[in-house]
């Protein structure tokens, strides 16, 4: 059997009369393209979403939108490539109507439109919400460590440039002794002539005044490090040792592993996102309660308050941090605490009572202590302290116990968070490739990270509807918000249309993508997250 043979270069071939019979009927550009039209571009703050009356046409900030979108989608996010794609790239020619921007272009729309960015994955989750693909009961918390665009090399703390400091000044005498050579004629030459080792003492002084003056600021900024490149990274732990990061925080809904709500920090822990996550995901939600569970880096008793305070049920575990279990001590989970007396009974049944509050680090502590330490027969093992063992208590560590109880009871809830959460960032990073940012400050990576949440989120919609039911579903919403800002015969006859296919959804209880016109998506709840 000879081999499957393609048709020669030279033949004359019967393309199809138009450039829209290439795309199928279940590519996603159809609806990238339909998604990005039925938007409010300028309501979204967009710059040039309307035309100058003067001066040369600028391209529509849809198209390059879209533009993006795609690059996202498909991991071209480089504004060359993307350039080189619109030349050649089928998709990307009916999608931008043979529109070919430079790169230049493409680059300063992502640059100018950072709050607009954002606000379109706003647009694209409410979306989500309006096709009820969010439970809306709980979520998940997680952060990842994503590379930002500065080297290792270029971030500085107080103990590397001290370090370097000295290794200039170490080097510098080396350089002084050697020239002392030279002036005594010592029968062993240095390696280098006195010109050249003048030259290499003055390279020297400059970088050590440099050094000098990067001191100088970070002890004025009262940041703990700084970095050259992109002044908003910091250097972070990761699996692999320290790389120069930015943390991201995603939150995702039980039902369909979604994202519901994203941010990008400059915090190497995550011990303060708990409540602001969770938060704002509840608001994107719109829900009176709601679970939340994370992992124990987001073990903070504040934040836990705060969740408490919003109608959120968090579910964190407690982090093993005890220094008295480090040395083989009893630890304070060995001692029970009796709410009605305020008081600690020890493992040997003496009782430590409430003796002081204070305030550290702007928490409200509580010490408890007891004299019976002196003639424990049990001393040793419970504590260092000649005075006796003391323990601390937050004044709202209540919040704490009883979270720890929740968890106690329902520990599936731990175990449901690794499934919904934790491949959202192998999916990022591995198959999508946005492991690391292309732009630089906290402002624009924010803007880029909503993108690779859009594109996530995209990704996972239209494996679950499909490209064909998901454009019906954003068709039905447009033409209800048309008719209502504009209603006239056409859009009311669309109208009766819709409301008989929904009809005939509501009967089938089985549908594969529900719908409800309990609520009407509109432009500026990307903004606002308002209902109409």
């Amino acid at each position: 059997m000879p081999h499957i043979q393609g048709v020669q270069r030279d033949a004359v071939l019967l393309f199809p009369a138009s450039l829209d019979e290439y795309i199928t009927d279940d590519n996603p550009v159809r609806f990238i393209d339909a998604f990005v039209d039925q938007l409010d571009l300028q309501e979204l703050g967009f710059r040039r979403a309307v035309a100058a009356p003067t001066g040369r046409p600028a391209y529509h900030p849809g198209d390059l939108l879209k533009l993006y979108i795609y690059g996202y989608l498909n991991r071209l996010r480089s504004s060359r490539l993307l350039e080189r794609e619109s030349h050649r790239n089928v998709e990307l020619i009916w999608l931008l109507k043979k529109l070919t921007p430079d790169f230049k272009t493409i680059a300063d729309f992502r640059k100018d439109n950072l709050q607009p960015l954002q606000k379109v994955c706003r647009a694209f989750t409410l979306l989500c919400k309006e096709l009820e693909l969010f439970g809306g009961e709980l979520v998940a918390i997680d952060g990842s460590k994503f590379k930002a665009w500065n080297n290792r090399k270029r971030n500085w703390n107080d103990e590397k440039l001290k370090r370097a400091l000295q290794e200039i000044d170490h080097k510098i005498t080396s350089y002084l002794q050697e020239l002392d050579a030279h002036d005594r004629q010592d029968p062993n030459p240095p390696r280098l002539t006195a010109l050249e080792l003048q030259a290499r003492i003055e390279q020297l002084r400059v970088r050590q005044e440099q050094y000098q003056t990067l001191r100088e600021e970070l002890a004025a900024s009262g940041e703990s490090q700084i970095s050259l490149t992109d002044p908003d990274s910091r250097s972070m732990s990761i699996g692999q040792g320290v790389e120069v990061c930015y943390n991201v925080q995603v939150v995702t809904d039980a039902k369909h592993k979604l994202i519901v709500a994203n941010d990008v920090t400059n915090d190497p822990t995550d011990s303060d996102q708990l409540a602001p996550m969770a938060i704002g995901a509840k608001e994107v939600l719109g829900v009176e309660t709601l679970e939340a569970t994370a992992d124990m880096g987001y073990a903070h008793g504040e934040q836990v308050k705060q969740c408490e305070s919003a109608k959120i049920v968090a579910y964190v575990p407690k982090p093993h941090t005890s220094r008295s279990q480090r040395k083989g001590l009893f630890t304070k989970d060995d001692f029970r605490y009796d709410a009605i007396d305020d008081a600690y009974t020890c493992p040997n049944g003496a009782v430590l009572t409430f003796r002081f509050q204070t305030t550290e680090k702007g928490r409200e502590t509580r010490y408890y202590a007891t004299n019976a330490c002196g003639v424990c027969p049990i001393k040793a093992r419970c504590t260092e302290n000649k005075r006796g063992r003391r323990l601390t208590r937050w004044v709202d560590e209540h919040i704490l116990e009883e979270m720890e109880q929740r968890v106690q009871t329902r520990p599936e809830i731990l175990r449901q968070r690794k499934e919904l959460v934790e491949h959202v960032f192998g999916t990022m990073k591995r198959h999508m490739q946005h492991g690391y940012f292309l732009l630089k400050t906290l402002a624009k990576v924010r803007a880029e990270f909503s993108l690779t949440v859009l594109t996530y989120n995209l990704k996972r919609v239209i494996a679950i509807m499909g490209v064909p039911k998901l454009l019906a579903a954003l068709l039905d919403q447009a033409i209800l918000e048309k008719w209502l800002s504009q209603p006239d015969m056409q859009v009311l006859v669309k109208l009766i249309e819709w409301i008989d296919r929904w009809l005939c959804r509501m009967m089938k209880r089985d549908a594969k993508f529900p719908t409800r016109t309990s609520r009407v998506f509109t432009h500026s709840d990307a903004g606002l997250g308002r209902t109409a």
